[in-house]
Formats: structure tokens, sequence, C-alpha cells
């Protein structure tokens, strides 16, 4: 029977590895080694990095799941030659020739970025940015996401990732049609491009909280395509 590929989770900003807390015990539970890389949020570079050797913590071939600025990561360290699948929640996707930023500019500015601020070298969403980042969450868990929130260096999204690895890399999108983080409309132009496997929820930005089930079966299927899959490594 061919082995599971390995989970490897991968936060935006404003997060942690915890924000993947729904996904991981489920499909811990299915059989599949599950890890969480933890970002600096201080370079792309750094992230990246990490991603890579977090990648190297589990024992079979890999699926990144990233999620908004993760999905930057991982376009960068899915080029590695363990990772045989890429799954993108409400991400970023850029390519050679774009980073995180200019590929967000090219699409009208969304409503969390008019409750954020930059206070000691770090951009903070504020208690009421949550709304217009997980507003589809209760109360209490909105107070959670704010608790745990990583704050990027502002200069973050200017570098360019270093790959693109949806060009050679099957890959799978949901698109939230609630984002008020990213653009849908953006969502839907780099899941067409990279010729994704695409879905839409009805959603905030943060559909693995609240529509765990859906990304959960996203990944599934994912898993489904890409077993047995031997990597080049």
């Amino acid at each position: 029977m061919a082995t599971k590929p390995s989970i490897v989770f991968v936060h935006g900003l404003w997060a942690d590895g915890s924000c993947f807390s729904k996904l991981i015990a489920p499909l811990q539970a299915e059989g599949y080694e599950c890890i969480a890389s933890q970002h600096s949020l201080n370079t792309t570079a750094e992230d990246v990095a990490v991603t890579k050797i977090t990648i190297g913590r589990v024992s079979s071939p890999v699926i990144l799941v990233g999620h908004s600025y993760g999905g930057s990561v991982i376009t960068g360290a899915g080029t590695d030659d363990r990772v045989v699948g890429l799954v993108y929640i409400c991400a970023l996707a850029p390519d050679a020739d774009e980073t995180s930023q200019t590929q967000q500019s090219k699409f009208p500015k969304t409503d969390v970025f008019s409750h954020i601020e930059v206070v000691d070298g770090r951009i903070w969403l504020r208690p009421e940015g949550t709304k217009y980042f997980c507003g589809d969450l209760s109360e209490q868990e909105q107070k959670l996401v704010w608790a745990t929130q990583g704050a990027p260096k502002p200069d973050l999204f200017e570098a360019k990732v270093g790959g693109t690895a949806w060009k050679s890399k099957p890959s799978w999108y949901i698109v939230a049609t609630k984002d008020r983080t990213v653009q849908p409309e953006l969502e839907r132009f780099v899941a067409k491009r990279m010729g994704a496997t695409t879905y839409e929820v009805d959603s905030s930005h943060v559909p693995m909280l609240s529509n765990p089930s859906l990304v959960i079966d996203v990944i599934r299927t994912a898993a489904s395509a890409v077993q047995g899959r031997s990597t080049a490594a």
C-alpha cells in the first residue's frame, strides 16, 4: 500500500501555526504525518528556508498547504524535490517577476488594510481588524486570532520568493468569496493561472477555521492524487 504523503502547513500574516489546528488533529487521526512551519515574518527568504527545514522533519513526500502570504512561501519552498503537491488557501502565488506586494497591487486594496498599524517596526492587526480578517468566526475565536497574531516587518512583501513551484507541481486552490483581506478576484486569477483544481467557499479569509471540513476534503483530494508519487530526492 502506498505511503500517505505528509502535510506541511505554512501560515501567513497575523497568524501562527495554530491557525491550522482544526485541520491537523483530524488528518493525524487518518494517519497523515502533519507539521506546521513557524515563521518569524522577518524576510521571505528566511520564511522559505524555515519551511524547507520543516519539510525535513517529516518522513514521506510532502504536500505544502499555504494560507495567504503562506502561498508566496510555498511557491518558493515548493520547488524542493521532496514536495509533490501544493494546496493554496486564499493565498498569494507570485510568478518569478512578481513579489507578494506587486501581485496584490494589481487589485483593489481590501478592507483589512484600514485596520492595521505599524508599531516598533512591525505591522499589527488592530482588534477591530478581525472583523475584516476572520469576521465569520465567533467573537471568542476572533479574539484568539488577534491574540496569536504574527506581526510582519513592513518590507516583508517586497521580496521575490525564489521559485515558482506551481509551474511544475500539481496544485489545488480554495477561493473565499467573502474574503476582505485578499481580493477574491486575485484568488481566482492566480488559481486559473496556475491551472489549479479550484474550489470556492462562502467564507472569510480563514476557511481553515470557519469551514475546516471543506479544507480537509481538499487536502484529502490532493493527497489521493499524489499518493505513491516518488520524489526526485
